[in-house]
């Protein structure tokens, strides 16, 4: 084992003296690096003897007692300067910083070159890494064992906390919660710190913000300092990743003791380890979400037509085959993906987006009278609310309003991003749930067809235009509404009137001239003038109940075919 005192007594650099920080004349060397550059802190471990010219901190006495500070919270084990290069002799402030951090700081003479400082002192110390790999060998097995008798991330973590008596965190890649081991000896509890609820983020975003975006390419841990009221609470962040993919991250809530070599090394082990779980996490979650996929997708499509197996695989998947349910469906269009330009980063920002109203869709789930399930398919969110079936159906106006709820969070949840929600009626049997949920897309698709750029449908809205629009060709369609209203829709291109529109809301307002007036903004008299003048274009009074019922087909017909009414002018 090589201490900084032993670095005296080697003839091969002879010359060197300490000047400040004798405290920690017995502090362990376990290797040599260099330091020339500010940003190096987060690569360094415990017990680095780091050498400098000095040119980083020449002239900078901020950056000189910090670099003394960083290098005794890492446990360093000194730092060695060469002198006659950028001073002749080291800062007052910084053999005042060295003393007070108990930091060994050594004057290296100015005859020898740092590499051959390197090369002499790392071979004296290569000793000490004989018992060092056995033990991490030692280390490495427990971890693996644990692994071949799936002991999982709760075992590995547990062993983790115990070997570098410290408490543990572990948070996935968005660094929601996944599991934390606490330590019996830490005088700042997580509970205390933390809403420790599982998928949930429970670091500040000022913390999740300071770690560096490429640290899945680190290989060592970084420090970060988590403010808590007016404690700072010392933390070593490292990624748990594998070829650059990102699973997530290993916290240690640094409280117990500072971390040794050992320690760090161990960390990098464990890293490894929570990788591999993870890989066969996802494998074997990705085969149940496929299992799954496919059973919603059966059921939706009304495939599965037995009784036994809708009850046995509605209850496997979380749905309750007693209830009533009904379906919607929510799409969502972004123009943020168009920057994009990269399918593959398209689709996972697509999936990002997806994930993010999935989760929004269940915190707000108090919002449905029911008992939620949400999922996705590309750009559409599937919700099925499924209500016991002792309690009143579900009115028409219950699903809008909860529709409308759930698309208020979403706009201002999720910025630049459109939503059409469509909802399909409610039936008493799941067997029918396939009905709901076509009704819900055809909701989606009559509101594109009328070009709606935002908003809630039920079916029942559209159930008109629906059977119109299924069922008689459009020619047939414009043919009829061209017999009905083709002199008034005439009459609005040659003359710039709006009659055809006087005629919707007259209708929309149950043939009522002040309600009318009053919802398109116009005086009394205007609108009867108005109603005067469609009267003698049609040639009618407005009261045979044959006529009003084509009139309103005709018009429901010139929602379906306005653009193509407009091509045809």
């Amino acid at each position: 084992m090589l201490t900084v005192k032993d670095l005296f007594e080697i003839k091969a650099i002879d010359g060197i003296k300490i000047i400040a920080g004798e405290k920690g004349i017995n502090n362990e060397i376990s290797i040599v690096n260099i330091i020339e550059n500010p940003g190096a802190f987060d690569w360094l471990s415990p017990n680095e003897l780091l050498l400098s010219t000095g040119y980083i901190f020449k002239d900078n006495e901020e950056l000189q007692n910090r670099i003394i500070k960083e290098l005794s919270e890492i446990n360093c084990a000194g730092l060695v300067v060469k002198m006659k290069r950028y001073f002749d002799k080291l800062p007052q402030n910084m053999i005042d910083q060295a003393n007070k951090y108990g930091l060994p700081l050594i004057e290296l003479p100015f005859e020898y070159t740092l590499s051959r400082v390197i090369s002499i002192i790392n071979e004296k110390a290569s000793g000490r890494y004989d018992l060092l790999n056995r033990k991490t060998l030692d280390m490495h097995n427990l971890f693996f064992r644990i692994t071949l008798e799936g002991g999982g991330i709760e075992r590995i973590s547990s062993l983790l906390s115990e070997t570098i008596n410290n408490p543990i965190i572990f948070v996935d890649k968005d660094w929601k919660l996944l599991h934390f081991t606490e330590h019996k000896d830490n005088k700042v509890p997580l509970a205390y710190c933390f809403d420790l609820i599982k998928n949930r983020p429970i670091f500040t975003q000022a913390f999740i913000d300071s770690i560096p975006d490429n640290i899945n390419e680190m290989k060592k841990s970084i420090k970060r300092i988590y403010h808590l009221e007016a404690m700072e609470i010392k933390c070593r962040i490292l990624p748990v990743a594998v070829a650059n993919y990102l699973y997530g991250y290993i916290i240690v809530w640094q409280t117990v003791r500072e971390l040794s070599e050992f320690d760090y090394i161990i960390l990098e082990q464990a890293s490894t380890i929570m990788a591999l779980e993870m890989i066969k996490a996802k494998e074997i979650e990705d085969v149940k979400l496929k299992i799954r996929q496919d059973f919603f997708d059966d059921l939706l499509t009304g495939k599965i037509t037995s009784s036994e197996s809708i009850q046995s695989l509605s209850e496997l998947h979380g749905l309750n085959s007693q209830y009533k349910y009904f379906c919607m469906v929510i799409n969502f269009d972004t123009a943020d993906l168009e920057r994009y330009e990269d399918i593959v980063a398209r689709k996972v920002q697509l999936e990002n987006r997806a994930r993010k109203c999935v989760d929004l869709v269940y915190e707000h789930s108090n919002l449905a009278n029911g008992e939620i399930t949400c999922f996705y398919r590309n750009n559409h969110i599937i919700i099925l609310i499924g209500q016991n079936e002792n309690k009143p159906t579900i009115t028409l106006n219950e699903a809008k309003q909860y529709g409308n709820e759930l698309y208020h969070v979403l706009t201002n949840q999720i910025k630049n991003t459109s939503y059409l929600i469509g909802i399909g009626r409610q039936y008493e049997t799941i067997h029918s749930l396939h009905k709901s949920f076509s009704e819900a897309n055809e909701s989606i698709r009559l509101m594109q067809k009328f070009n709606d750029r935002g908003g809630v449908s039920h079916f029942e809205d559209h159930s008109i235009y629906h059977f119109l629009d299924s069922n008689i060709k459009d020619m047939e369609l414009e043919d009829f509404f061209m017999k009905r209203l083709g002199k008034i829709y005439e009459h609005d291109q040659l003359h710039g009137t709006s009659y055809i529109i006087t005629l919707e809301n007259y209708f929309q307002n149950n043939i009522n001239i002040s309600e009318t007036a009053k919802a398109m903004f116009l005086h009394r008299n205007t609108l009867i003038y108005r109603i005067e003048k469609i009267k003698e274009i049609l040639n009618t009074d407005l009261k045979n109940s044959e006529e009003l019922l084509q009139i309103q087909l005709a018009l429901k017909i010139f929602r379906l075919l306005n653009k193509k009414l407009k091509e045809h002018r």
